[in-house]
């Protein structure tokens, strides 16, 4: 690591530590607890509020949220990981959700213990303040069975790690983070911050929790997936949002190397309130986006549920079933609904003869057979606008 490039300490500073390991690494300040905005961030801050409240809502006035929170957090983890370097499409994803998640797909498997561990997080936040029990508990998913999981999976780290190229050494790292005693020094004012311990608005407060979470890199592997994890937790926690609706991932894949350096010009030059300007468009523009989508999917349920009006069969809950997940099998409408394979089948052909489902092509002979929700899909699959 270029100590030369480090030219402000106001958020950290570089230490040579004594030991096995006495390479340049950054120990990050304490976060700040009060913060002075600039007009710009002001402006962006006030933006962000607006369209995440308007997010919020849209959520309280759903006849089911969850039908859009389960879609919303498959995009959400999607991006996190493809910004990771995973290559899976959401067309995998969805046909391995239709398998039961029995595909041997490892970038597949990566995307799947996403959406486990934001279940998993959901499910403690309930009982567990953020901390790092929190913490472990959700890297122990996240990082089941996928690559990285001989780096200690819900275990803080106990030697260094470097953010570089490939197999190259912490001399020639963009970035190594702070040696384990200064590591666990930063993550216990991590955790009082992420609880209060401050008179910041909530999203100012997650872009940094974000930011530090990702100076600190208490894990060997997987800090960037669970450093996004918690953009939604930390705003379900402060109950800015009561599904997990929103999903900034996709933003930060769309200007990956924006990211990072956002990130990195907070450790080196003290560019905090550029950081935060980034993060609070990204809020901004996914939400609007998930407001669109949400408009777009109510608007599409609505015309198949009326059109299946005076239906006595449970084909209206297939509907339902492809708002949750748009590729579909007669095994997964079986089960979903509780009835027999043909009974299933017949409410796939009903809305095949509609043209709601049409049958994708089979891998070799005897592949099961999938069925696509192609208007479900597209809305699904479409880049935000202004990405």
């Amino acid at each position: 690591m270029d100590r030369s490039r480090f030219t402000s300490e106001a958020f950290g500073r570089v230490i040579v530590p004594a030991g096995p390991w006495p390479f340049p690494s950054y120990v990050p300040a304490a976060l700040p607890r009060r913060l002075q905005l600039t007009a710009e961030t002001v402006l962006a801050l006030s933006d962000a509020d607006t369209a995440l409240g308007r997010l919020a809502g849209a959520g309280r006035l759903l006849p089911d949220p969850h039908l859009l929170a389960r879609p919303y957090v498959t995009r959400e983890a999607l991006a996190s990981s493809r910004i990771e370097g995973t290559q899976a499409s959401l067309s995998d994803v969805y046909q391995a959700a239709a398998e039961g998640g029995s595909r041997e797909d490892s970038d597949v498997r990566e995307v799947e213990n996403y959406i486990a561990a934001m279940d998993e997080g959901l499910r403690l936040l309930a009982t567990l303040p953020i901390s790092g029990r929190l913490l472990q508990a959700i890297h122990a998913v996240l990082m089941r069975g996928v690559r990285g999981r001989e780096n200690t999976p819900g275990e803080f780290r106990r030697s260094p790690n470097w953010i570089c190229a490939a197999d190259d050494r912490p001399e020639n790292a963009i970035f190594v983070p702070p040696p384990v005693e200064e590591m666990h020094r930063s993550l216990a004012d991590w955790e009082r911050f992420a609880n209060g311990d401050h008179s910041l608005p909530p999203l100012i407060a997650c872009a940094l929790l974000h930011y530090q979470f990702e100076t600190i890199h208490p894990f060997l592997d997987g800090n960037g997936r669970l450093g996004r994890l918690l953009i939604v937790f930390y705003l379900m926690e402060q109950q800015r949002l009561t599904q997990p609706l929103l999903y900034v991932s996709p933003y930060f894949e769309a200007r990956r190397p924006d990211y990072y350096d956002r990130l990195q010009a907070i450790r080196e030059r003290g560019e905090v309130q550029e950081w935060l300007q980034f993060f609070l468009r990204a809020v901004t523009t996914q939400a609007t986006d998930a407001i669109d989508r949400a408009e777009v999917l109510v608007d599409l349920r609505e015309r198949y549920r009326q059109s299946l009006a005076g239906s006595r069969t449970r084909v209206a809950e297939v509907v339902d079933l492809m708002l949750l997940t748009p590729v579909v099998t007669t095994r997964l409408v079986a089960d979903r609904l509780a009835v027999t394979p043909q009974a299933a089948l017949n409410y796939i052909n009903e809305l095949a003869e509609r043209g709601w489902l049409q049958q994708l092509p089979t891998r070799g002979r005897g592949g099961r057979i999938y069925w696509l929700a192609a208007e479900v899909f597209a809305v699904l699959e479409a880049p935000a606008a202004g990405t």
